[in-house]
């Protein structure tokens, strides 16, 4: 049988080439190099499969499946099949598979003996199904007979997934189960078992009929409740309300089809390759472990740029998983990219819910039949895209929907999957600070669409790094331990700790998100040079500067998901050359270094993106070079700091005052600053003050604008919220124009917003009895610190324009 299997086999394998085009999906492991011997076990026994699995384990390098294996005393094909194809006829004979297995563990009663099984799945296609597709006329059973498969082939043959899995030790398995035909079992089952995890992540639920759920959510008790107040309070028939529900499910739900997102998987495919020089992924295969164990999964990526929307979909879909449902604003629901996205999997969200109870409950119901029927979801935590490159306070509507769906009682496990998507260029970038200097967002349209084409370019390194994931079950039993009394299939109640429990939630998303940061050669460039006088360097001093913070941030890790760009720092350089991000100039004394007259200002940017690893070990070094020289001085400055840090940048070391030892001992590692023998302070090397410096400048925009609220608080009358935050502002771009500190956090309102919440939280400000701000008792500690951290110039405009009288 498995001779007359490799000779067809064979056969096809030229034949196929034109038909068949195949996604491999592999793990970390190792299996190429290990002396023992390797095993595959597939689903059928079908010289199609075998001639694919042929080519892909030649293209990996691994051993050829049509071989056969010494082991032991016995000679085994090297490939096992769970069941064999039926007949045109509709008979099926049995498998080989059990005698086979029983063979292989009887093998490992010799304890040098210890082959690897690895499970290979191979799916033709990766369509979910429809009742009434093509597929189930042509057959979808696990086990088609020839003709069938034929068909198969010729539909779905260039849309192959080949799904590697880790191997399994027969040895382990001989040792915790013994050699019995009940431990055969046992295998060829969890190898079933395997595959199926594997399809449905890979393809998803099947895809409903959309009008039969359009129907199913217009009946639902939440909706009919909705639609009878709307008839009430309109004054309409119900018949009119349902119409406008329906309308509404129109204009929101996804229609989501597979050959679209086929379609879309090659052209991105091809896009991607022509504007970046490369997609960077890490952290892939826990997210791929987490679908295949059946949790709901619930993507909260940060949100740059557009271009978001299509790498992030396109990566999931390149890890051998569903193509997620997508939240999209409303505003690129235009003609023709709106039906695009829809077919892709967009569903769309109008930026305000409030005043339309219809539509929240019609988009609440459609969400929570999302979670219910198991598809994953993405949407973006921020609401929209970040101007400053830094992380915005996030929205808590969706991931409020997300809890109130799970109170409806979902089966599955609810999991959140943080994502940082990073790029050493953002199309959008050039529009960003304008519009934060008050120009008008430009409205999305097709004409927009074609005239950014026209201005492609190689644009780097993507980067997609997922975080952490978050169990929400497991959160809501460790913060709200009787949650699930709150559980309704119906209609629950809102209870009274949902609101706190999602603010904390996002907060924590967050934090992970940032954990999982990207370093790039653009965005540590613009760390070293947006720090230097005029913005321009000495080549040799910017390599030195880079390397030193690279080691920094590897040697003292902030967390262990921060990436790096591979390649050394010179060719971190070179390749920003190519970027045309950086000029180098030659003169007699060497070359120097700077970005391109178009880019000084926006670069900063780019650096906001990585801010956050960096300003702590900036605080330290401004307060090194400011005389604080002991260690417990230091360890309480970023005490200090640090709950005002964590609520603007979601900063927040996992252990805080290892990670400032850490820091410190890199600094004299680095022959930066020393200790004097048997003494407890810290002491500076002048010979490398340049490089404290040009650390230290990393943190003085925050020190800045933290300054210029405290002065407004301590050097007037108590003041109104918003008459705070408006001078704020105005203080801030008075010492942009007076420091040359252009950049677009010194123009984004949002940052002084988020500050005083800190600093009323932190209890530095409270709150009096005509709802004015106050100082608090321990604000003059505070005060006192961000001065001591300042350049005396700029100290001293703070508190001269801070007195002044408003316009």
């Amino acid at each position: 049988m498995f001779a007359r299997l490799k000779f067809l086999a064979r056969l096809l394998y030229w034949p196929l080439k034109p038909l068949v085009q195949c996604k491999i999906v592999t793990t970390n492991t190792q299996t190429g190099t290990s002396d023992q011997p390797l095993f595959y076990i597939t689903k059928v026994s079908s010289a199609t499969d075998l001639a694919t699995l042929m080519r892909v384990c030649r293209q990996l390098g691994l051993p050829a499946p049509d071989d056969e294996v010494q082991l032991g005393n016995v000679r085994l094909p090297r490939t096992l099949y769970l069941e064999n194809p039926k007949t045109l006829s509709g008979h099926q004979h049995p498998s080989t598979a059990l005698q086979i297995g029983q063979q292989m563990l009887q093998a490992h009663l010799d304890p040098t003996q210890n082959a690897q099984l690895m499970p290979v799945s191979i799916n033709w296609g990766r369509a979910p199904g429809k009742e009434a597709s093509v597929k189930a006329i042509i057959g979808e059973q696990a086990a088609p007979n020839w003709l069938q498969k034929l068909f198969i082939v010729l539909i779905s043959g260039r849309h192959t997934l080949v799904q590697f899995s880790n191997p399994l030790s027969l040895q382990d398995m001989t040792t915790k189960y013994g050699t019995s035909p009940d431990t055969a079992h046992k295998l060829l089952r969890l190898a079933r078992f395997q595959f199926y995890r594997q399809q449905l992540a890979a393809t998803g639920p099947r895809q409903p009929d959309r009008g039969a759920l359009f129907n199913a959510l217009l009946g639902s008790a939440s909706v009919r409740q909705a639609i009878e107040d709307e008839a009430a309070q309109k004054q309409i028939p119900p018949a009119a309300a349902r119409q406008e529900a329906l309308l509404l499910l129109e204009e929101i739900a996804a229609d989501q089809r597979e050959s679209t997102v086929r379609v879309g998987d090659r052209f991105l495919r091809w896009l991607f390759s022509k504007l970046y020089t490369g997609i960077q992924v890490r952290n892939n295969e826990q997210v791929r472990d987490l679908a295949q164990r059946g949790h709901e999964i619930v993507y909260l990526p940060c949100h740059r740029s557009h271009m978001d929307y299509l790498l992030l979909s396109y990566v999931i879909y390149q890890q051998g998983l569903a193509s997620p449902h997508i939240a999209a604003g409303i505003n690129l629901n235009f003609w023709p990219i709106g039906k695009l996205f829809r077919r892709g999997g967009a569903f769309f969200i109008r930026r305000s819910f409030s005043g339309n109870k219809l539509y929240s409950t019609v988009f609440r119901e459609y969400l929570t039949q999302l979670f219910r029927k198991g598809y994953a979801v993405k949407y973006y935590s921020e609401g929209g895209r970040s101007r400053t490159g830094r992380l915005l306070q996030p929205k808590t509507g969706m991931l409020a929907m997300t809890i109130q769906a799970m109170l409806r009682g979902i089966d599955r496990p609810v999991t959140i999957v943080p994502v940082y998507l990073g790029y050493e260029h953002v199309m959008e970038v050039g529009t960003y600070l304008r519009e934060l200097k008050g120009l008008h967002k430009t409205k999305e349209s097709a004409f927009g669409i074609l005239k950014a084409a026209t201005k492609l370019r190689n644009y780097g390194f993507g980067f997609v790094n997922f975080g952490e994931p978050l169990s929400v079950n497991q959160y809501l039993q460790q913060q709200v331990p009787d949650w699930k009394s709150a559980i309704d299939p119906l209609e629950p109640a809102k209870p009274e700790w949902l609101n706190p429990l999602v603010a904390q939630l996002a907060h924590q998303v967050m934090l992970r998100i940032n954990q999982s940061a990207a370093v790039n050669s653009v965005n540590l460039l613009a760390t070293c040079l947006l720090s230097a006088p005029q913005q321009v360097m000495p080549e040799q001093q910017l390599l030195t500067q880079m390397s030193l913070y690279r080691r920094l941030l590897q040697q003292v890790p902030y967390h262990p998901n921060i990436s790096f760009a591979e390649g050394e720092i010179t060719d971190w350089l070179r390749h920003a050359q190519r970027l045309q991000k950086v000029q180098i100039e030659q003169d007699n004394f060497g070359a120097l270094v700077r970005f391109a007259p178009h880019d000084q200002v926006l670069v900063s940017y780019y650096r906001s993106n990585i801010s956050h690893l960096f300003m702590i070990p900036a605080i330290l070094a401004t307060a090194l070079l400011r005389q604080q020289s002991t260690a417990a001085q230091l360890q309480q400055l970023c005490q200090q700091l640090q709950p005002l840090l964590e609520q603007e940048l979601f900063l927040s070391p996992q252990h805080l005052q290892s990670y400032v030892e850490g820091i410190l001992l890199f600094l004299q590692q680095e022959e930066l600053i020393f200790v004097e023998p048997a003494g407890a302070e810290y002491h500076l090397n002048l010979q490398h003050c340049a490089k404290l410096e040009l650390l230290a400048s990393l943190a003085d925009g925050m020190l800045q604008r933290y300054a210029m609220v405290l002065q407004l608080i301590s050097g007037s009358e108590p003041m109104e919220r918003d008459v705070l935050e408006q001078q704020a502002h105005q203080l801030a771009l008075r010492l942009s124009t007076l420091h040359g500190l252009d950049a677009p956090e010194f123009h984004d309102k949002k940052l002084f917003v988020t500050l005083i919440n800190a600093l009323k939280d932190q209890d530095y400000l409270h709150v009096d009895p005509e709802h004015k701000l106050q100082p608090a008792s321990t604000f003059a500690q505070l005060e006192a610190a961000i001065y001591q951290l300042l350049p005396a110039t700029v100290s001293a405009s703070i508190r001269q324009i801070g007195q002044l009288p408003a316009a």
